[in-house]
C-alpha cells in the first residue's frame, strides 16, 4: 500500500512534512519510480487530512518528482533512458552557463562561494540520513549556479533539481558507492576552481552526461 513505509508528518507546517516524508521515500527507494499514490492511504499513513496530502502531492508535481496522468491519477516520476539522458544534457549546458559567469568573476568571490559550498557538501555527504545526503547534493550544485549570479538559472533550479531527485534516487540505490560520489564532485570542483574553461567544461561533461549514461547501463 502507497505510504506504508512513512513516518507520521509531524514537524513543521503539515503540508511541508507530507513533502518531505514523500522525497525521502523516493530517495531512500521506499516509494519507487511508477508507484501510484493515493490521496487516502498516504493521509492515513501521514496522519494528515487529505487536503493536506493533495496540496503536498500538487507542489511535488511541480517539481517534477511525481507525474499526474487523467484517469489514472498520481504516481512518481519513471524517468526513461531518453529522460535521464535528456536532463543530463540540459544539466551541463546549465552548468557551462554558470562556468562562463564564474570565471568571468574579476574578483574571485563568486570561485570562493564554490569552494565554500564544496566545504559544507563534504560535511554532509557521509551524513546517516539519505535524505540530509541528497539534500546536500542538490545545495550544493544550487550554490554553484547561485554564485554564478544568473538569475535564468535560479528561475529554473526548482523544476531542474526536482527532476535530478528522481534520478539521483535511481543512481543512489543501484551504485551504493560514497567514494566514487565524492570523488567525480571533487574532481568537479578542483576543475572550476582552476579557472582552466577547458578542463572545467571536460569535468562537468564526465559529471552529468558521463554520469548519467553510466546510471542508463546499469537499468539495462
Amino acid at each position: 500500500m502507497a505510504g506504508e513505509n512513512l513516518s507520521p508528518a509531524r514537524s513543521m507546517s503539515r503540508k511541508d512534512g507530507v513533502v518531505v516524508e514523500i522525497r525521502r521515500a523516493i530517495v531512500t527507494g521506499a516509494l519507487l519510480p511508477g508507484q501510484k499514490l493515493t490521496e487516502l492511504d498516504l493521509a492515513k499513513n501521514l496522519e494528515v487530512s487529505r487536503q493536506t496530502v493533495r496540496e503536498a502531492l500538487a507542489q511535488l508535481t511541480r517539481e517534477g518528482l511525481l507525474v499526474q496522468e487523467p484517469y489514472k491519477g498520481i504516481h512518481v516520476a519513471s524517468p526513461s533512458a531518453q529522460d535521464i539522458m535528456d536532463l543530463a544534457l540540459l544539466r551541463e549546458s546549465l552548468d557551462l552557463l554558470a562556468l562562463d559567469q564564474l570565471l568571468k568573476d574579476p574578483t574571485g568571490e563568486a570561485l570562493q562561494h564554490v569552494a565554500a559550498a564544496w566545504e559544507t557538501f563534504k560535511h554532509l555527504e557521509n551524513d546517516d540520513d539519505p535524505l540530509v545526503r541528497h539534500q546536500a547534493h542538490i545545495a550544493f550544485h544550487h550554490a554553484i549556479w547561485l554564485a554564478s549570479g544568473s538569475s535564468t538559472l535560479l528561475h529554473v533550479a526548482p523544476v531542474v533539481e526536482g527532476l535530478m531527485t528522481v534520478a539521483l534516487a535511481r543512481d543512489l540505490q543501484l551504485r551504493q558507492d560514497p567514494q566514487r560520489e565524492h570523488s567525480i564532485h571533487e574532481k568537479y570542483v578542483e576543475a572550476i576552481l582552476s579557472g582552466d574553461h577547458a578542463r572545467a567544461t571536460a569535468a562537468i561533461h564526465d559529471h552529468t552526461v558521463g554520469s548519467a549514461s553510466e546510471l542508463v547501463h546499469m537499468l539495462g
